[in-house]
């Protein structure tokens, strides 16, 4: 059931669910979705965007981009949807622990990276240096903006925010995701990387730590698709080999590499 609706953007919300049954728990490991159901219209993959921890409550970050997504942004608390899963794997976080870590993400793609930055605030004496990039097309097109604002003045982490065009009242970074790449500050040989976001930034930003010795094997992409089943039955979301619902959708860039430099006819 919808217990909270928040506007993020103008067309994206974040829903906060809880069990119709009391007592019931939700359990996932950041990174992975769930098959969001609104009775009459249909269902889609999305993203778990809240915290791991708090078991009483899912949160999912939605943008209206057809039918389905469109009639999930207007629900509003009370609302009652169908929810299956968690599916697919999570970020690896255990195998960044004792190392650098690098969260890169663009437009949406910050939603399923937002838990494995509580995770990372949660236990912040686990990691290393983090440094998280950030980027959107418009100002307002930035998601969580009051926690954008804490993360900014957190002396944990390092987070740097820009948008491909400004307005009167940005006075933050202006230029594409992949501009603030070459600032990041890590060491190669004790480094992991986490990106999410539009296919040809992921490609592009990987490519880039790739040019400044981070191996593809320490780099992962959460890759989107059209999910229908989430068990890897239907075949909607083959990616050369690979399901993404099942066998992802975080995946080592080293699997994804050579599939993401092939040209589409």
């Amino acid at each position: 059931m919808v217990e909270d609706r928040f506007q993020e953007t103008p067309d994206t919300v974040s829903l906060t669910l809880v069990p119709e049954n009391p007592g019931k728990i939700f359990t996932f490991s950041p990174g992975q979705f769930n098959m969001l159901y609104v009775f009459g219209v249909g269902e889609c993959a999305i993203s778990i965007s809240g915290n791991a921890m708090n078991t009483q409550r899912l949160i999912h970050t939605v943008r209206s981009v057809g039918k389905i997504s469109n009639a999930l942004t207007n629900l509003k608390p009370g609302d009652t949807i169908g929810v299956r899963g968690p599916f697919g794997n999570g970020w690896p976080f255990a195998e960044a622990r004792g190392k650098d870590l690098i969260i890169v993400a663009g437009g949406l793609g910050l939603a399923p990276l937002r838990p494995m930055i509580y995770e990372v605030l949660s236990h912040r004496d686990l990691y290393r240096r983090v440094e998280i990039v950030y980027g959107a097309r418009t100002p307002r097109d930035l998601l969580y903006k009051e926690e954008l604002q804490v993360w900014r003045k957190s002396s944990e982490i390092r987070l740097q925010v820009t948008v491909d065009i400004g307005d009167r009242e940005w006075y933050g970074d202006i230029g594409m995701v992949t501009s603030r790449i070459p600032d990041i500050k890590f060491d190669p040989s004790n480094s992991i990387a986490f990106i999410c976001g539009p296919e040809i930034m992921m490609h592009s930003v990987a490519e880039m730590l790739e040019l400044r010795g981070l191996q593809s094997n320490n780099v992962y992409l959460s890759m989107e698709r059209n999910m229908k089943c989430g068990m890897g039955q239907c075949g909607h979301c083959q990616f050369g080999p690979y399901f993404v619902c099942r066998d992802g959708p975080v995946f080592p860039y080293s699997k994804l590499e050579k599939f993401m430099s092939v040209k589409e006819v």
